[in-house]
């Protein structure tokens, strides 16, 4: 089984590496992008019997920091 964690910024909280690529796309040519938010992919594969609950427990305490990420949990 695999599991697929999105992590990104809540909003509200500043984004710099966000703004920065922005600003890169910007100064190559790229006008139309008004806003970028920067997040990270984890993937985890996961013994038989592994929940989404235990997923859940991992994120709350070490893949994600609750109190400015927020997450999703993909499991297939």
């Amino acid at each position: 089984m695999k599991a697929r964690v999105h992590v990104m910024l809540k909003t509200g909280v500043l984004d710099p590496q966000g703004a920065a690529v922005r600003h890169a796309l910007g100064a190559m040519g790229f006008d139309g992008v008004n806003k970028v938010r920067q997040g990270k992919v984890i993937e985890l594969d996961l013994a038989d019997g592994t929940s989404k609950a235990d997923v859940t427990e991992m994120c709350e305490k070490l893949l994600a920091n609750t109190v400015i990420e927020s997450y999703t949990i993909e499991i297939s």
